[in-house]
């Protein structure tokens, strides 16, 4: 993956920009009712950001989620993430959230998303996993979401007794592309993502992880900076950039100097 990056989170629920506190449904916070001008913000941001110290950009993916989708086990979402890939100029679109067949991958990829995330899939059909990575080089992302250290599944209503390192190691070799791992208790929270936990996994394995859940200050980003060295390579930001609590510009300056 390179360089560390700093990726922008959109959560869709009912075709609106939300924020959910530890996975819970019912605390669902709408924070924006048009999740294309959402992406178009956040490209407009990027786009005036300064480089990072290797000239690149420390932004390149948006992270987007299909709430409805993952418990529903299907896209629930689609004219939400159309609109939200007309507008995300200059970024490219990872999607994840009820995606459980190939068919559906194929399909979001022809629409223009650029990478896929399986997280229920990843658990409960991994030989999905396996065909799609095969067939979609470094287009395969797999998300491993853990309450307590156990992965949670189905947009984390239930939670399996397997380890988030022992489901990391099955995909080892099969060629997928990114981990996005996060500690659900932290999610939403603000108290900052669970990077000692984000590092022993990425200790654990050669794919590169990605930390996530739980940023709430510009303070966040520099710690998840310092354990770029274990293997952290790189932290999504959700709530905090709709609170306020974190600036997409000053977190950019700070990635960049990085």
């Amino acid at each position: 993956m390179g360089r560390f990056e700093l990726i922008p989170a959109i959560d869709l629920l009912d075709g609106r920009c939300v924020r959910l506190a530890q996975g819970n449904y019912d605390a669902a916070t709408v924070y924006e009712d048009d999740p294309g001008a959402t992406a178009a913000r956040f490209a407009s941001i990027v786009a005036a950001a300064p480089p990072a110290v290797d000239g690149g950009s420390s932004v390149r993916w948006l992270h987007v989620v299909d709430l409805d989708g993952a418990k529903q086990g299907r896209p629930a979402n689609t004219d939400a993430v159309r609109a939200i890939l007309a507008a995300a100029d200059g970024f490219s679109v990872e999607l994840g959230g009820g995606i459980r067949e190939l068919s559906t991958i194929e399909e979001w990829f022809e629409l223009g998303v650029a990478r896929v995330i399986l997280g229920t899939a990843a658990l409960r059909d991994p030989e999905l996993v396996r065909e799609a990575a095969g067939r979609f080089p470094d287009r395969i992302v797999v998300g491993i979401d853990a309450r307590d250290g156990r992965v949670a599944v189905s947009g984390w209503i239930e939670t399996s007794e397997i380890v988030a390192v022992a489901l990391a190691k099955r995909f080892e070799e099969v060629g997928v592309t990114a981990l996005i791992y996060t500690d659900i208790a932290r999610d939403g929270m603000g108290t900052g993502p669970n990077l000692e936990a984000t590092a022993q996994l990425a200790e654990a394995v050669s794919i590169p992880v990605i930390a996530s859940g739980g940023v709430g200050s510009e303070d966040h980003v520099r710690e998840a900076l310092a354990f770029a060295d274990r293997g952290v390579a790189g932290l999504i930001v959700g709530r905090a950039l709709y609170t306020g609590a974190v600036d997409l510009g000053r977190a950019l300056e700070i990635a960049a100097c990085s």
